[in-house]
């Protein structure tokens, strides 16, 4: 991971960080995923990250809506 990204979001359901993830890119937030599941149980964690700049409004965001 390169420096400068934050995690913002941790959930072991892909769908809910995606979500997440959608909701910040539509709010013009740059935001990827990191798969952290393995297979083929899927056990792990999905985390979403973003730049640092943009933390507090990421984080008003997800409260706002409530992810």
């Amino acid at each position: 991971m390169e420096a400068g990204w934050v995690k913002i979001y941790t959930s072991a359901d892909f769908f809910k960080s995606e979500i997440v993830r959608q909701v910040l890119v539509d709010h013009e937030i740059e935001a990827i995923i990191i798969n952290k599941q393995g297979f083929p149980y899927r056990i792990g964690e999905v985390e979403v990250y973003i730049h640092e700049d943009g933390f507090q409004k990421a984080l008003e965001i997800i409260v706002k809506n409530e992810l």
